[in-house]
């Protein structure tokens, strides 16, 4: 299984185009040790033609030119992407489904209920692709059942709704639905190897735990280093885990919770522009090296 990281930002990206936070500004002005991140993204195949894409983020154009194998060649038109999988309805997960409008065929995508139903009415993408490609709509079931996906060999998928919360659009944003964010895990079927990918977690919960004892790579919340680092830095009165992410530093943070899976390969995703851990030099980056958990960036391939 090889997985690729296509971005590995919050939303925004980093820089965000307008933001002159400590990390922005001094990324632009080459003043620190980073790497610019287009937003959270992924792509999984067994075969290097076949791929799945993990949301498709407003950076997609930008992320499938800078990675040729999911572009086959083999028609005037045409794609390795054979679906598109959405672990929300976030704005910075699901915005790229509009690049894909030139698509010859409909795009195939898996969600819940409570994605599609943001998707046809706060946010209404499904409708508007109606007039282009259109969109084939398959329903992620959330009670411990496996699916395949048309296409994607070697590949089965479970999926369970995270405690987190809807986006800011959503019409049940303040009354949260089981759907509303997901966790999935990926397994090779010939092999067994086992990848959880969780980029808005909000809170570990007893599930979430045993699903992380379970797999080999984990790829999971590194949105913020502080429950008030946007409020500290005078950008937001919002709090990380108010607005459903799961800070890595203090008590019951994600360091604490990533030290109790000791066998698991440990990746950070869905990095927000405030967080110190992008500054390679950082005494925070220090610390989770020392904790034997990985940041992402883009470009990132991991084989299993």
């Amino acid at each position: 299984m090889k997985i690729r990281v296509l971005g590995s930002g919050a939303g925004g990206g980093f820089p965000q185009w307008n933001c002159n936070c400590h990390n922005c500004h001094r990324l632009r002005h080459g003043e620190m040790k980073g790497k610019a991140r287009t937003q959270s993204s992924i792509a999984v195949s067994t075969d290097n033609k076949n791929w799945l894409l993990f949301n498709t983020s407003p950076d997609i154009r930008a992320q499938l030119e800078a990675f040729p194998a999911i572009q086959p060649k083999e028609g005037i038109r045409d794609t390795g992407i054979k679906a598109i999988l959405l672990i929300d309805s976030q704005i910075d997960h699901t915005t790229g489904m509009l690049m894909l409008r030139e698509s010859r065929n409909p795009l195939e995508v898996y969600c819940t209920d409570m994605v599609q139903q943001d998707l046809t009415t706060g946010f209404p993408l499904f409708t508007m692709l109606e007039s282009y490609c259109t969109v084939n709509y398959h329903q992620i079931p959330l009670r411990g059942q496996s699916f395949t996906i048309p296409e994607i060999e070697d590949l089965r998928f479970y999926a369970h709704a995270l405690q987190s919360k809807a986006p800011p659009y959503s019409p049940h944003r303040d009354f949260p639905h089981d759907g509303d964010n997901i966790g999935v895990v990926i397994e090779q079927i010939s092999t067994g190897k086992k990848v959880y990918y969780a980029p808005g977690l909000g809170e570990v919960d007893r599930r979430v735990m045993e699903t992380m004892l379970q797999v080999d790579c984990l790829l999971v919340d590194g949105t913020f280093w502080t429950d008030d680092e946007m409020c500290t830095q005078g950008i937001s009165h919002k709090r990380a885990r108010e607005i459903g992410h799961l800070p890595q530093s203090g008590e019951g943070g994600m360091i604490e919770m990533l030290n109790k899976v000791p066998n698991a390969r440990k990746f950070l995703i869905h990095i927000n522009n405030t967080n110190p851990i992008l500054d390679e030099e950082s005494e925070e980056r220090k610390i989770l090296e020392q904790n034997g958990i990985e940041v992402s960036y883009d470009g990132l391939e991991i084989d299993l």
